[in-house]
């Protein structure tokens, strides 16, 4: 007999997925939708979407469960949703959205005309960053639409993330939870509330408070579902709808990274590094951590903006005949590269990547590059040395983080889609020098999104009793320490060089394609 069965759903970039968990973390059901045009772009570098593509995907989805799985529905006692982040709406004063979704992915700019006060830029120049402030001005969406759309901008009544507007036409409360807030708005992180007027950063994305959503924390009832709801879904009119948090805070959390001797990896379309601990401090300097969903925890994070969808350019660009081949045997192209990477030794031969397809907060003239190439070098070669420069990339970030902590990290969780290679979890396991472990499930995301409601329901008593129950290792990597000691090489001699000696190239090529 089951405890309880919560239904979650995992709102991503390119699919959406449904499913019905027990307390003991197996997935009873679970429906995926890929959607076949995961945003589109009126201009170049513009990722948009229909207001209500994501909330009509998540009722198609559920209506299917409800179909397939009436007893599992039935039992449900309570709903959780976690998203992608930094994916923003303007609704107007009836909370009806203004204009299309604005997703992470996108890339317009504002125009910074806005001028900082005088003693804000000297902090700013002082501190060396105000390359990095002006960037995060530029990329905010709300500055866009300032700029651009005055007309959209001044009926907005309500600017809010895809999560909290979600919340929103499920149970007719706009609330939401401060790990939801990841993104270009004025939040106070370390505090898990909106910045106060007089913020140092306020001036980045200076949107009044009132236009902003209530936050509460994880494990709240953000309301229940209405009949409405209800009639499009299939989900019992009634059913709470328990606050839990972002895609990648679920993700972490369901890896059972809670303690300070873990990391966690996640090989998205972003690829990420996150540390757990309950004393607040900047991963970069500059750069906040984010509210966890355990409420008093905070997860330190890096970015490597064009993670693992760098694998989907090698795809594209290079692995035509791979791809064809995939489709004639059903399965997928990356399954059929990864058996390559074998046949490359470690280090690549000498090919080094550094993986900033897109600049990040901390190194806003960075650029992708690729040294090394030699005439033995084959496609083989760049797929591996793509694989093993994210890793480069998150290796320094953790390294940062571990100096600006004080923590020791001991072991890997991993998750995201590069994770179900086995290819890759040795490689990074080699690299890192530490046990790469993957939980029995790779729904990390929803798992740790339903984990919020046991606890909150009171079927465990407390995250730890949570995770010991519904988390488990189902395969452990152990490093290769001869191939470790070269890659330690490789990165303290030629990667950590890299970037130094190329800015300088970086900034002079900016400023001749007058992309500033």
């Amino acid at each position: 007999m089951n405890k309880g069965i919560v239904l979650t759903f995992d709102i991503g970039t390119q699919s959406i997925r449904g499913m019905f968990i027990d307390e003991k973390g197996n997935i009873l059901d679970i429906e995926q939708k890929i959607y076949e045009v995961p945003y589109f772009s009126k201009n170049p570098g513009w990722a948009e979407q229909k207001p209500d593509f994501y909330f009509d995907n998540l009722c198609n989805v559920s209506k299917i469960l409800a179909s397939r799985s009436p007893k599992l529905m039935s039992e449900a006692f309570a709903v959780t949703i976690t998203t992608l982040r930094d994916t923003v709406l303007c609704l107007d004063k009836d909370l009806n959205p203004l204009r299309d979704i604005v997703l992470w992915l996108d890339k317009r700019e504002a125009k910074h005309t806005k001028r900082l006060s005088a003693i804000k830029s000297l902090v700013f120049n002082a501190a060396g960053v105000m390359d990095t402030i002006e960037m995060q001005h530029r990329q905010s969406v709300c500055n866009w639409i300032m700029d651009y759309e005055p007309e959209i901008w001044s009926k907005t009544s309500k600017y809010v993330m895809l999560s909290t507007y979600l919340n929103y036409k499920m149970t007719g409360v706009l609330k939401d939870t401060a790990t939801n807030q990841v993104g270009h708005v004025p939040f106070d992180y370390k505090n898990r509330r909106w910045m106060k007027e007089n913020g140092l950063t306020r001036c980045l994305y200076d949107i009044p408070n009132d236009m902003l959503c209530e936050i509460v924390d994880s494990g709240t009832v953000i309301g229940k579902i209405t009949p409405e709801m209800s009639k499009l879904s299939g989900i019992p009119e009634g059913l709470e709808l328990i606050a839990s948090g972002s895609d990648k805070g679920c993700e972490t959390l369901g890896l059972s990274v809670t303690t300070k001797n873990k990391a966690a990896l996640s090989f998205g379309t972003t690829a990420t590094i996150h540390f757990t601990t309950p004393d607040y401090f900047e991963p970069m300097k500059y750069a906040p951590a984010y509210p966890a969903v355990p409420n008093n925890l905070y997860n330190a994070e890096v970015q490597i903006y064009r993670g693992y969808w760098m694998l989907s350019w090698f795809k594209k660009e290079f692995a035509t005949k791979e791809c064809e081949q995939a489709k004639r045997e059903g399965v997928s192209a990356e399954s059929l590269l990864n058996k390559h990477l074998c046949e490359v030794p470690a280090g690549c031969d000498g090919l080094i990547l550094q993986p900033y397809w897109s600049p990040g907060i901390v190194n806003p003239n960075a650029k992708g590059a690729i040294i090394g190439f030699s005439d033995c070098h084959t496609r083989a070669h760049l797929y591996r040395a793509i694989i093993e420069g994210i890793n480069y990339g998150l290796m320094d970030s953790m390294y940062a983080m571990q100096k600006r902590s004080g923590q020791k990290i001991t072991e890997i969780f991993i998750g995201g889609g590069g994770s179900q290679s086995e290819e890759i979890c040795q490689i990074t396991s080699s690299m890192f020098g530490l046990p790469v472990k993957r939980i029995q499930t790779h729904e990390v995301s929803g798992l740790g999104s339903s984990i919020v409601a046991f606890v909150a329901k009171g079927i465990y008593k407390d995250y730890d009793e949570a995770l010991a129950n519904m988390v488990r290792v189902k395969d452990t990597f152990y490093p290769d320490f001869e191939e470790h000691e070269l890659y330690m090489e490789l990165y303290k001699d030629v990667y950590c060089q890299v970037y130094n000696k190329l800015e300088p190239l970086y900034k002079r090529l900016k400023r001749l394609l007058k992309r500033e």
